[in-house]
């Protein structure tokens, strides 16, 4: 699907730049970034769910 994604123009040189040194496209490279902050995003949630199991327990079990 298709996007229209303004960057404000410090960060649009920025990604200019590195894409020109990396020899890649900007979309290449906010979607790489994009998939990554998901990836993270999706991490912590697994982390706090993760914990909270840890930490409830014994609640978790009586409700069993």
């Amino acid at each position: 699907m298709a996007m229209t994604l303004r960057l404000p123009d410090d960060l649009d040189a920025q990604l200019t730049e590195r894409a020109r040194r990396e020899g890649r496209s900007k979309q290449e490279l906010a979607i790489e970034a994009i998939r990554d902050a998901q990836d993270r995003a999706e991490l912590k949630a697994d982390d706090v769910l993760a914990e909270l199991m840890d930490s409830d327990a014994e609640i978790l079990d009586y409700l069993k």
